[in-house]
């Protein structure tokens, strides 16, 4: 009876090769066959775990997203979600080649969806209407993507980073107001 071999890859590994060739060498290098040299394997064998290249970048974009901590339960709803939004920031500032796609791709795996189920829950949680609460959450998460993306691919280059720590500070102040008045209209709160 033969026995099986093991893989010698799997779907985690090759989003992480993915995710190592865009930082070191830019999003125009992930290729199939730069992550199959840097897994060790050939391009035809990643196809067991990923069906092409567009699903690479949509596991790439699931993969950013859960390098997000999760804030602490116990903050308040408005203050969690300041702390997803710096993290945002952060896995930005860790993947400046690679996180655009975040603002480019639609979040449809799992890991992506994660987040951004995290970010209604929290809304809702905090009074938002469950009927705009995605909506709510499309453009709050729209806001503080076009940001870290503008920061990162160098938009802000001019600014001193005490200065572009102040801008992330005002947008995430400015989205507060925004978001506690959302909160009270539904609560039956006027707008």
């Amino acid at each position: 009876m033969a026995v099986a071999r093991p893989p010698r890859t799997d779907r985690r590994r090759i989003v992480d090769a993915a995710l190592a060739v865009a930082d070191e060498r830019g999003l125009g290098a992930v290729t199939m066959a730069a992550v199959a040299d840097r897994v060790g394997v050939t391009p035809m064998a990643l196809y067991r775990w990923v069906d092409g290249k567009a699903d690479l970048t949509d596991r790439l974009v699931g993969r950013l997203l859960a390098e997000i901590p999760p804030p602490p339960s116990d903050l308040p709803w408005l203050e969690r979600l300041e702390e997803l939004a710096r993290g945002v920031r952060e896995v930005g500032r860790r993947h400046p080649s690679v996180f655009p796609l975040v603002l480019q791709h639609p979040a449809v795996t799992p890991e992506a969806r994660t987040v951004r189920d995290l970010v209604v829950a929290t809304l809702v949680e905090g009074g938002v209407d469950p009927a705009r609460a995605a909506q709510v959450e499309r453009l709050t998460s729209t806001a503080v993507l076009g940001f870290v993306v503008s920061e990162v691919g160098g938009r802000f280059r001019q600014q001193r980073a005490a200065q572009r720590d102040a801008d992330f500070a005002l947008l995430l102040a400015m989205l507060r107001g925004a978001l506690h008045e959302e909160a009270g209209a539904g609560r039956g709160g006027s707008r």
